[in-house]
């Protein structure tokens, strides 16, 4: 009788832990971005997805393919997994999605390389996720970056594209830093906040989607620690990049 007892309870344990893991990815999304607060963006057939950024946005694509909707292109990130969930979604839209996101860039390296990395592309959504390297290079000495350069180069970058694309649909997604795991210490703050708030303001001021990636990984950790989310403070685990990828999909209508 106290075997059976003991087998039913870690049976219902069990069930209820598999069920907290089920819903907890939902659940930290509807807490940091109301659906009410997240400006969609309707596809439509034919249309090329284009995602841009650091490594995060990298996650160790392949370079020397140019190609679209591999996992060789889109890397091991929220790109694929966003990629893969478009591309299940909405097989009947005949997507095209791309990623040139690369490692270590920050805003003006994304300058440099825009004409081929985006505009001849002629992306139809465009996907940001830039500013981590921003002030994590010039904490290790390698860049001599400010949130005003930050800022002015964004604002560039963006009316550049608008100029090239005047009907591209926008998706700026917030930097974000997951504080006490590794690489993301006290040195990044108060300064990384003001990159956080110029991220935002510039999606206002284009009238750009915004995910906010900080409130999402800080939701996140009330469900399991930092470092279930991301291994060194900036750079997802395959949790972080599935949470980051739900949260990015909540911008698709």
């Amino acid at each position: 009788m106290n075997t059976n007892s003991n087998s039913r309870r870690n049976f219902i344990k069990k069930a209820a832990a598999g069920t907290l893991a089920a819903v907890s990815i939902p659940q930290i999304l509807s807490a940091s971005m109301p659906k009410d607060k997240i400006k969609e963006i309707s596809l439509k057939k034919d249309q090329v997805i284009l995602f841009q950024g650091d490594s995060i946005t990298d996650s160790g694509r392949n370079k020397e393919d140019e190609g679209f909707n591999t996992a060789r292109i889109l890397g091991s990130g929220y790109p694929l997994l966003s990629g893969a969930a478009l591309l299940n979604k909405y097989a009947a839209l005949t997507l095209k999605i791309y990623n040139r996101g690369i490692s270590g860039n920050k805003v003006y390296q994304l300058a440099e390389r825009w004409d081929p990395d985006c505009l001849d592309l002629k992306p139809d959504v465009l996907s940001i996720l830039i500013g981590v390297n921003d002030i994590w290079h010039k904490l290790n000495g390698t860049y001599n970056g400010t949130p005003d350069i930050y800022r002015n180069d964004y604002n560039a970058l963006l009316e550049r594209t608008l100029k090239a694309l005047p009907n591209v649909k926008l998706i700026i997604c917030e930097p974000f830093g997951v504080r006490g795991v590794k690489a993301v210490d006290d040195k990044w703050y108060p300064e990384f906040y003001e990159y956080q708030k110029i991220a935002r303001d510039t999606a206002r001021k284009f009238k750009a989607t915004f995910i906010p990636y900080q409130s999402i990984f800080d939701e996140a950790q009330k469900k399991a620690p930092g470092s279930y989310w991301t291994g060194d403070g900036v750079h997802p685990t395959l949790a972080g990049a599935q949470l980051m990828a739900k949260a990015w999909m909540k911008a698709i209508a």
